[in-house]
């Protein structure tokens, strides 16, 4: 019997048994399907009535599209300071001085040890005590604190395992070539740890994204304290907190669509010219005269 390259192919036995086994699943599943919906609508949630709200457009502008606004800023900023914070701290890491390697070390340990919520509260009431930012600005300001040390951190660690996963061969040859270290990070490292890190790394931005959702905490306008506020004014909790995760939904594959198109596209453009084919010099070709063949 042919094997599979991860596990052996199950005989009769195990096939039927398997068979078995995903049809309890399915009945199941359905069982708890059934016994939910049931619920809900004995208790009137999924009328007709409690979804009517979404049709109209003063709920939108009031609180679905304010929170998605919020959502995504607060989401596009953190991102791009993570990023950058993350790329700077994780060749910091990897530095030959220790002036730079260790500060950037216990930077990341610390605020990879510190949860994102008590960063954003500790950033949120510090910024209030010295007015660093506009009143109405406060809460965003600490949500993309929090977010862009957490994750900074966390994509610092991301970075320098990229990069250590790279063959030694790679810095020994730049070395060899003459070039320093931070031409070598620069030119052949970090292009090719790019590529291989970006599927991670758009985990992580997913992470941010869905992270938006602790700033309620703080008082922070978006998607899923707008879509309590909606269940709270409507009376409607379940259709608006599914409406708000089929929103949360639709952003995340609309980012994980974006970042495989793009990784595919890294992948392409960094492929080099085909390889050369050299036709091999055949016998009698010196001393043949015209007749040569190369």
């Amino acid at each position: 019997m042919a094997g599979s390259v991860l596990f052996d192919a199950p005989g009769p036995r195990a096939r039927a048994r398997n068979r078995v086994f995903n049809v309890v699943t399915a009945v199941v599943v359905a069982l708890v399907i059934w016994v939910v919906y049931s619920q809900l609508n004995a208790k009137g949630q999924l009328t007709a009535a409690k979804w009517e709200p979404f049709v109209t457009p003063n709920l939108w502008t009031t609180y679905i599209l304010p929170g998605v606004q919020g959502t995504l800023t607060a989401a596009a900023v953190s991102i791009v300071l993570a990023l950058t914070l993350g790329f700077v701290l994780g060749v910091g890491r990897l530095s030959t001085h220790p002036a730079i390697r260790v500060p950037s070390a216990v930077f990341v340990e610390f605020f990879r040890a510190v949860p994102v919520l008590i960063m954003m509260i500790f950033a949120y009431f510090l910024y209030a005590q010295y007015d660093v930012f506009p009143s109405k600005h406060l809460a965003l300001a600490g949500v993309i604190t929090g977010l862009t040390f957490y994750n900074g951190a966390v994509i610092a660690e991301i970075v320098r395992a990229g990069i250590l996963a790279l063959p030694r061969g790679q810095s020994e040859a730049a070395s060899a070539l003459g070039l320093r270290w931070g031409q070598t990070m620069r030119s052949i490292l970090l292009p090719q740890a790019v590529t291989s890190m970006l599927p991670v790394l758009i985990s992580q931005m997913v992470v941010v994204l869905k992270d938006t959702a602790i700033g309620y905490q703080i008082t922070f306008l978006e998607m899923v304290r707008q879509g309590t506020q909606v269940g709270s004014s409507y009376g409607n909790y379940v259709p608006a907190l599914i409406v708000i995760a089929v929103l949360m939904i639709s952003v995340n594959f609309t980012l994980s669509w974006f970042a495989t198109r793009l990784e595919g596209r890294m992948r392409r453009s960094r492929k080099g010219p085909e390889p050369m084919h050299i036709q091999p010099i055949t016998q009698g070709t010196f001393g043949a005269g015209a007749g040569g063949t190369i």
